[in-house]
């Protein structure tokens, strides 16, 4: 059995403009990536940064379609970070809005991995709740939700 978690959600806009709210770093950076936002665009071979310290892979990009990206998703039992895979599709919908769905694996199956599981299957059901307030309303809803950026200290990555 390999560790894996797969979410989804229907966000109201054209698929053009739902994947590019991922792709655009500006756009990702105005509800997902904090510490000074996202490096780059997500363009298939490159590396770019979403977080302080935290890089990631671009493997695949097919416009309007399909983003996989390998990143330090995982933590072992002995402290050290490893790279999982996260995938994200974008399916057009008749009724004009977009079907997200994000899949991540790769996590060992130990104590540990489940744990990674759980916790990136929240932080992906944030990203794609934020992205949806964000690309269908205008509204950044992690603009000071971390216990961090409550002291004033910048936001670090999400725990994994």
């Amino acid at each position: 059995m390999t560790l894996s978690v797969r979410i989804s959600g229907r966000i109201g806009r054209k698929v053009e403009e739902v994947f590019d709210a991922v792709v655009n770093p500006s756009k990702l950076s105005s509800y997902f990536t904090t510490v000074g936002g996202a490096s780059a665009p997500l363009v298939a071979g490159t590396t770019v940064i979403w977080w302080k310290n935290m890089p990631v892979e671009v493997n695949e990009v097919e416009d309007n379609k399909r983003i996989v990206l390998h990143w330090e998703g995982g933590t072992g039992e002995d402290g050290i970070r490893y790279r999982t895979k996260v995938e994200m599709t974008f399916d057009a919908l008749d009724d004009g809005g977009t079907l997200v769905v994000i899949e991540e694996s790769g996590w060992r199956e130990d104590e540990a991995g489940r744990c990674g599981t759980y916790l990136n299957c929240e932080g992906w059901t944030q990203m794609l709740c934020c992205m949806k307030a964000f690309v269908e309303y205008g509204i950044n809803l992690r603009e000071g939700f971390f216990r961090s950026e409550m002291r004033g200290e910048p936001a670090e990555a999400p725990v994994r």
